[in-house]
């Protein structure tokens, strides 16, 4: 029992480390990635989840954008809009975030993989990489993509003034059915007293130098 216990943390400190290591490379802050997988794990609990899956959901969420540790500095760091090639290199870090985290059987390394190559998804089908519609994007990646946008929106930056959560929130509301899942939508509006107190009580301490909120979104 022991040995497995050791076990289960050796991959938890695992995946804290691999997800810090996105945040040196991405340029985002800690705060940043608390609140976003907190966001994920109330919503996962809202959709369903039993708290070991939410939990599980927690540790993982952090490494949606893993995959940009194998994109160019210039990319990720441009202060203005992508072009179209541009665009493309940065569409390619799903594929690569699946790459870095292989083919493990590990319970929250899959979780991760799911998240990896599912968070750019859209409802619609318009999402990428592979243009999944629905249901059959993951539920995982259907949840992070909620949490990092509306976190990445409600957040100050060097380029940006942070959006009211109002604003924010109609966003979602037009994105519903289109971005988001309608479902999840209406679950993270009811659920908003909780987002919010995580909100509070992971503030930023200190603006630090970011990446274009519209290039983390293409």
């Amino acid at each position: 029992l022991k040995r497995t216990q050791q076990l289960a943390a050796s991959r938890k400190d695992i995946i804290a480390c691999l997800g810090k290591a996105a945040e040196y490379k991405d340029n985002v802050t800690g705060m940043h990635v608390k609140r976003m997988s907190l966001y994920a794990k109330v919503l996962g609990l809202a959709a369903g989840m039993s708290e070991a899956e939410a939990s599980a959901l927690q540790e993982t969420a952090p490494m949606h954008d893993i995959g940009k540790i194998g994109l160019p500095d210039h990319i990720l760091r441009k202060p203005a809009k992508l072009n179209d090639e541009e665009i493309q290199q940065m569409r390619k870090h799903p594929q690569i975030g699946v790459d870095i985290l292989g083919g493990q059987t590990c319970l929250l390394l899959n979780m991760a993989r799911s998240i990896a190559i599912s968070h750019h998804e859209k409802w619609d089908g318009s999402g990428y990489p592979h243009g999944l519609k629905g249901e059959e994007i993951p539920l995982h990646g259907r949840i992070a993509a909620v949490a990092d946008v509306f976190d990445a929106l409600t957040t100050q930056r060097p380029y940006k003034e942070a959006w009211s959560v109002e604003k924010a929130i109609e966003l979602l509301k037009e994105e519903s059915g289109r971005h988001f899942d309608p479902h999840l939508v209406k679950l993270f509006i009811k659920i908003l007293p909780e987002v919010l107190s995580i909100k509070e009580k992971y503030q930023e301490s200190s603006i630090s130098p970011q990446i274009n909120i519209e290039n983390t979104v293409i």
